[in-house]
């Protein structure tokens, strides 16, 4: 009988085991669907598990705020931040609250809209023709992960931000190191916070050169956007510019990256499941919508309760941290029928990987497109695709996903 301590949520071991993670979430959505977690070696907080609870928070997003702080952080690493005198590393939308967060994210929210989105679909999908077209050439046993889901985002996101082809692998790597800090396999040889720093700071060398480039000749790209970008009649200052394509550039490529390899994975592993896209291209598009419910590749955000409130009974202070569990909402039984089921053509799909409200994720459309092309590419170029060996996921308790995923692709 496996013991259950909900202190494990903070381990990153926890979210690189799937049948461990999905055990113990389930027991606590049957048994305290909203538990005060007081780990030694982060700060308390309540974890909402519950699909109805987390939309409830996410709702009022005047009662429960980011602070700053989105994302658990040990005390450790906080006490790194509070002694390097150097107070917010990164200003990015998940980070604000209103009014700011509703006059950045204007910014760029026309250019990631469907009637911006159909302008790029045509390259989009040239990009996952040629993706799907490389893994073919490495032949009928392939590393999906490694060979497909981590190039084809990552191409699709640089392009729209105008990065050159050259770069993408300095971007990956920093984006890898940025997300995978907890992961042995991913994280630079020495991690720390100030390892973290200066993955960081190489962003900033990055993208302070680029804003230079596109104040003097812009384009016709996202960073043109930014670069340009005013509130106020005042261009953004170099640490709202500087975080905005980071935010942009990272999890525009992890989260989609998760999802699609973990939607193949899914399929793979379901024959059945298979065979019904593969017999009706059709149902794709709910494909990928199950896909990123099954992955949710973004396992949590926090919020800061600013007045006393009631949840399920349950007292919540002024000032009491929250973790919005997200993984757990999608595998929610009151709102997902076999939620624990991989089912391509699940509708309706309510699923909440991309967060609810004001801060429901902004390039949600264009994940979609992409996933999408890239589905229907290879769903209309392969007979069978099955699992060869085992699968392993990142340790990392805030975006995270497959790793790697050997797979034996048998074409048409």
């Amino acid at each position: 009988m496996t013991i259950m301590r909900y202190g494990d949520l903070v381990k990153p071991s926890t979210f690189a085991d799937d049948n461990y993670f999905q055990e113990l979430t389930s027991h606590m959505r049957e048994n305290d669907p909203l538990p005060f977690i007081e780990p030694d070696s982060h700060k308390a907080f309540w974890v909402a598990t519950k699909h109805s609870d987390i939309i409830e928070i996410e709702r009022q997003h005047e009662k429960f705020l980011n602070t700053g702080q989105s994302v658990l952080q040990p005390r450790e690493v906080e006490r790194q931040i509070e002694e390097s005198g150097q107070g917010q590393i990164l200003r990015t939308l998940i980070h604000m609250d209103d009014p700011d967060h509703k006059k950045f994210r204007a910014l760029t929210k026309d250019w990631f809209m469907p009637i911006n989105l159909r302008k790029v679909e045509a390259r989009v999908k040239k990009i996952a023709k040629k993706t799907i077209d490389d893994m073919f050439e490495k032949g009928s046993e392939l590393d999906f992960v490694k060979d497909v889901a981590v190039w084809y985002p990552l191409r699709v996101i640089m392009m729209i931000l105008g990065v050159p082809p050259e770069d993408e692998p300095l971007m990956l790597k920093l984006t890898q190191e940025l997300f995978g800090a907890e992961d042995p396999d991913l994280r630079r040889e020495v991690e720390s916070e100030e390892d973290r720093m200066q993955t960081i700071m190489e962003f900033f060398a990055y993208f302070t050169a680029m804003t230079k480039d596109r104040r003097h000749s812009p384009g016709d790209d996202v960073a043109s956007v930014i670069a340009n970008a005013e509130i106020d009649g005042q261009r953004i200052g170099d640490l709202e510019a500087m975080s905005y394509y980071i935010i942009i550039a990272t999890a525009g490529h992890d989260t989609t990256s998760s999802s699609a390899s973990g939607g193949i994975h899914a399929l793979a592993s379901n024959p059945s499941e298979l065979s019904k896209v593969l017999r009706d291209p059709s149902l794709t598009a709910l494909t990928v919508e199950e896909a990123i419910r099954w992955t949710s590749p973004v396992k949590h955000f926090m919020r800061y309760a600013t007045e006393d409130y009631s949840i399920r009974g349950k007292e919540i202070k002024s000032g009491d941290a929250l973790m919005m569990l997200y993984p757990s909402g999608n595998r929610d039984e009151e709102i997902f029928e076999k939620p624990d089921h991989f089912i391509s053509d699940r509708k309706p799909n309510r699923h909440l990987a991309f967060g609810f409200g004001a801060h429901h994720c902004l390039g949600n459309l264009l994940a979609k497109m992409e996933m999408k092309l890239l589905y229907q590419e290879l769903f209309s170029r392969v007979k069978k695709i099955e699992v060869n060996g085992v699968p392993e996921l990142t340790h990392s308790i805030f975006v995270s996903g497959l790793k790697t995923l050997p797979l034996r692709i048998v074409p048409r």
